[in-house]
């Protein structure tokens, strides 16, 4: 009997030469499990960092994969590198209390193997922002109204005559007139040959010489009589009525910045709008941010200032809010834009301005916004404001109210204020 010596070689390269495909073919297959430590891993990083990679650790049992190892029988030869006390015939003893294997025995829990995995940047935020997105993007105002634009569709025989296409038109002119003139040519040309043959033998006053004349000269008053165009010539550019989409949209953020709002509120204000400034530039291409800071007085300001402005002062919301209605008044035509606004507060607010910002709202800026957010940034009772918007909330269906404590709340608050809603 012969015994036959089988080698197995591992080939697979190490894991920074892994190609994209086995990656991505990795994340799909362990979709469930990375999604879950994804969750895990944002409790304890900062809003700051969300757009880094992500280290994540998933138990290795829902890893294990099929493998090949030795049956029972046979003869092997192991290699034990680093040995200084053992010659070839010596017994290994076995250890003693589990030593050697793993980090040694406990008396109480149990554990698991972990398998560490390195998300990228991208891969982190497709999983973070996976169960997100803005609500109801298409408008639900203009469900009624049939938004269309002209589109070629071809051409007609009828039109007006700034649809005329005049090459087709020629075209067709002359068609018709070859068409029309080539039985009234072929006659002609016979009956001038015949005059040709008269003339030789006839004299001009001769009948049938003037007769022959006659005939030439009726058929070409019919060739001339042939129209250069006919309207059965006429051929237009045809343009049908197809709907428009309407992708466009825009997201108003508004931040209170007043002397009420400490340096801690703030802080957690300016990182909602982070990480909702975040989310609308990685999900969606065509979208405009316009960023309102406001105290007694508001203004547009750019994203550097917004988030790191200094001013302080008194709180006058409304003065937001007009500015808001002014800006979609001007540049953002209801017909073309989806609007959707974020407003960041600790609730403060002049009281006899806080009934000017329900006005305001219901009558200038709620009927043209698809969904306005207010985060009242507070951890005692709710503030006037907060009362007042109340009203709002039961008015309109696309408001949404809700309270940020600490910088732990930020996450859950915008998961809830734009997770997505089952069909």
């Amino acid at each position: 009997m012969v015994n036959k010596v089988v080698q197995i070689v591992d080939r697979r390269l190490n894991g920074k030469n892994k190609s994209a495909v086995n990656r991505q073919k990795f994340i799909h297959r362990f979709r469930a499990q990375i999604k879950k430590a994804v969750a895990d891993a944002i409790i304890k990083r900062s809003v700051t960092d969300l757009d880094k990679g992500e280290k994540v650790s998933i138990p290795a049992k829902d890893t294990s994969e099929p493998f090949f190892r030795h049956g029972q029988g046979g003869f092997r030869e192991r290699v034990h590198p680093g040995n200084k006390e053992f010659q070839q015939g010596d017994k290994i003893a076995r250890p003693e209390d589990g030593a050697g294997q793993g980090n040694g025995a406990s008396n109480s829990g149990e554990g698991q193997d972990e398998f560490s995995f390195e998300l990228t940047r991208e891969e982190f935020l497709n999983f973070f922002f996976e169960d997100l997105e803005l609500p109801d993007l298409v408008k639900t105002k203009l469900a009624a109204i049939n938004e269309t634009k002209k589109v070629r569709a071809g051409h007609t025989s009828t039109g007006i005559p700034t649809n005329i296409n005049v090459i087709r038109s020629l075209r067709n002119a002359l068609g018709r007139r070859i068409a029309l003139r080539a039985p009234y040519i072929e006659s002609l040309s016979e009956a001038e040959k015949q005059l040709e043959d008269l003339l030789k033998r006839f004299v001009e006053t001769d009948p049938l010489v003037i007769r022959l004349r006659k005939e030439i000269e009726h058929l070409k008053e019919k060739i001339a009589g042939i129209p250069f165009i006919d309207t059965f010539d006429l051929r237009f550019d045809n343009r049908i009525d197809r709907p428009k989409p309407i992708t466009q949209a825009v997201m108003f953020c508004i931040m209170d910045i007043s002397g009420s709002m400490g340096p801690e509120k703030k802080d957690i204000a300016k990182r909602f709008f982070m990480l909702l400034y975040l989310f609308l530039i990685k999900t969606y291409e065509k979208i405009q941010v316009v960023f309102i800071s406001h105290h007694t007085e508001a203004q547009e300001v750019d994203e550097q200032t917004f988030f790191y402005s200094r001013e302080t002062g008194g709180t006058v919301v409304s003065s937001a809010l007009n500015l808001t209605s002014a800006i979609i008044k001007e540049r953002f035509p209801t017909s073309e834009w989806n609007m959707y606004a974020a407003q960041a507060s600790d609730g403060d607010n002049w009281d006899n301005d806080s009934k000017q910002c329900t006005a305001i709202l219901s009558e200038q800026i709620m009927p043209y916004l698809q969904y306005y957010a207010y985060i009242e940034i507070t951890e005692g009772r709710h503030q006037n404001l907060w009362q007042e918007y109340l009203t709002i909330k039961d008015q309109w269906n696309n408001f949404a109210m809700q309270r940020i404590e600490a910088l732990t709340d930020i996450y859950p608050v915008f998961r809830k204020l734009f997770e997505k809603k089952n069909a």
